[in-house]
């Protein structure tokens, strides 16, 4: 199996809700057969608290409720998909609804259960299997507590800031995986790099047209090793590429290179996923932001929740390296390259859209005052043109749209809470207090 179609057959995997209720079944054909036998042998049971018929229907109510929680939870778990995108935005659906293991935990529990009692009711005769009955019943009680834990988890899960804070966790993990280093650290030069050849080969992708999801940087390393030459892959983490579209391109001795082993080396799927991907996290936080500023939804305050979200994640890519784009391998000659995004387009997807739709309303204009403020006191000095650039940019903005001189003062004070915080500051501050 190629790297690829194991990488997409891992992302499948723990994006399915069918394995957990599947791994139950596995487990419940060990356990019941462990169970049994140790009924059959052991000749001295403690009293069974119920006659035949009243275990019988013990058992029977049990598979009756799991049954209907494992219903229960499906059609719950579709409604609040439903208005989760709806609300938020749809690319929330793989990236946190399918592999939240509450969900899969719970219903693998609610089908091990149902299973448990099935097994223990075709065992009833010709006595009661004292384990297996018992097993069941305790399996029926945590199925119980296992319901109302569900609940109240989804219910706590599917807020908005909760979904935010959920999507700049897996934000922030991805950007300390793609710019492992502090930004302080120096990038190797150009010059000791030396200029690149003229390139020998092109690999074109053969395939479905798909998403770059994610690239085997290490065994990509190692085959311009063994070839003694350099690969540049052209498509960044996150682009869409079409049938015959060029891949790779190959600098240097690319004669030993396999065309087929590198393009195995390329995982694609149908939508971008956050394993390799450092700018999808932003993306779907100001997707549920600009949507949470539409009028047709009008909250304003779930999108500053958003910008908060925005605000930490920013911060963690200004602090980091971003010119990692080519590898070296061990002995220091270079071997692969990959473009990656750099501070101006993460500032770029930060502000643009949010400043469009959200400009003309106080709590958006002030929190993006207030997060390039602190951006620029807090991040090394190369990353504050960017900033300064969106912050003027915002200015204008505001001019156009405040024609009054009270209402563009109100819009230009820095509040971290959107509107309401900044009774302090303009307390300390008295030249703010005269703005």
């Amino acid at each position: 199996m190629l790297w690829n179609q194991w990488y997409s057959l891992r992302s499948y995997l723990r994006s399915s809700i069918w394995t957990a209720p599947f791994i139950a079944l596995l487990i419940y054909l060990v356990v019941i057969r462990v169970v049994y036998a140790i009924d059959v042998s052991i000749e001295s049971l403690p009293p069974w608290p119920w006659t035949l018929a009243g275990t019988q229907a013990v058992l029977e109510t049990i598979i009756t409720l799991t049954l209907t929680f494992i219903v229960f939870t499906f059609g719950f778990m579709l409604v609040a998909i439903q208005i989760a995108s709806g609300q938020l935005t749809p690319r929330i659906i793989a990236t946190t609804m399918l592999r939240n293991n509450t969900i899969r935990l719970t219903v693998g529990l609610f089908v091990l259960t149902m299973l448990m009692a099935t097994g223990a009711l075709l065992r009833l005769e010709p006595k009661v299997p004292f384990l297996a009955t018992w097993l069941a019943t305790i399996l029926g009680f945590a199925s119980i507590a296992a319901l109302l834990f569900l609940i109240d988890a989804l219910a706590r899960r599917l807020r908005p800031g909760s979904v935010l804070a959920q999507v700049g966790n897996l934000g922030l993990a991805v950007i300390e995986s793609v710019y492992p280093e502090p930004a302080e650290k120096p990038g190797a030069s150009a010059e000791q790099r030396g200029k690149l050849p003229s390139a020998r080969r092109t690999v074109a992708h053969h395939g479905k047209s798909a998403v770059v999801l994610a690239v085997n940087l290490a065994a990509l390393v190692a085959e311009a090793r063994k070839a003694n030459s350099i690969i540049e892959v052209l498509p960044r983490v996150g682009d869409f590429m079409a049938d015959s579209e060029p891949l790779f391109k190959l600098y240097g001795d690319a004669g030993p290179v396999d065309e087929n082993r590198l393009r195995g080396l390329v995982a694609f799927g149908p939508e971008r996923t956050m394993e390799q991907d450092s700018t999808f996290a932003f993306r779907i936080i100001v997707d549920i932001a600009i949507k949470a500023l539409s009028k047709a939804i009008n909250d304003p305050t779930t999108a500053v929740l958003a910008i908060d979200q925005l605000h930490r994640l920013l911060r963690a890519v200004g602090n980091r390296h971003l010119e990692g784009e080519e590898i070296l391998d061990g002995s220091g000659k270079l071997r692969v390259i990959l473009s990656t995004p750099d501070w101006e387009d993460f500032v770029h997807l930060t502000f643009c859209e949010i400043r469009l739709y959200g400009a003309e309303n106080f709590q958006i204009s002030r929190r993006l005052r207030a997060m390039i403020e602190n951006l620029v006191q807090t991040l090394p000095e190369q990353r504050h043109s960017a900033l300064h650039a969106e912050l003027g940019l915002l200015d204008r903005t505001l001019e156009k749209l405040y024609p009054l001189p009270e209402d563009l003062a109100l819009a230009r004070i820095p509040d971290l809470q959107g509107l309401g915080g900044t009774a302090g500051l303009l307390r300390d501050d008295p030249d703010r207090r005269r703005i």
